[in-house]
């Protein structure tokens, strides 16, 4: 039953989804494809996923803990607060803390966490800033004039 639901409820935002990528206003100069493509390549795949677990739900279908619940909690608050935070810190203080923080949920290992946080922030921002040409700031603007 609970496979059901959950498909209900999937095919609904997948609805949604598609339903605002069709509000999508092209460019004049876009790629062939334009922006609506990702969203609703995206949607289809939900759309196919929920109506599969409709048609065929798990007969006995296993729920996570609790302790599954609470980190799953976490990350969402921890990437709430680095969307929040981007623009006013910069980019690879926010970066580093909420990718050492989500590592640190998979693996509880301060060095190996923090190390990945700041390995991740830093090849990131090259990639980003240089291999994108994204225009982001390092640093808060604060601190950069």
């Amino acid at each position: 039953m609970s496979d059901r639901i959950f498909g209900s409820i999937l095919t609904a935002l997948a609805l949604a989804l598609f339903v605002s990528a069709t509000q999508l206003e092209s460019p004049f100069f876009a790629d062939p494809l334009g922006p609506k493509s990702f969203p609703f390549i995206v949607s289809g795949a939900a759309l196919i996923c929920a109506l599969s677990m409709i048609i065929k739900p798990d007969k006995d279908p296993l729920w996570p803990s609790i302790k599954t619940f609470i980190k799953l909690f976490t990350a969402i608050i921890i990437l709430v607060l680095y969307a929040l935070s981007l623009k006013k810190f910069g980019f690879l203080f926010p970066t580093a803390l909420a990718s050492a923080s989500l590592s640190y949920l998979i693996k509880p290992n301060f060095f190996k966490s923090s190390s990945t946080g700041i390995v991740l922030s830093l090849s990131l921002f090259i990639i980003f800033k240089f291999g994108l040409g994204l225009s982001l700031f390092p640093f808060p603007k604060f601190l950069t004039g």
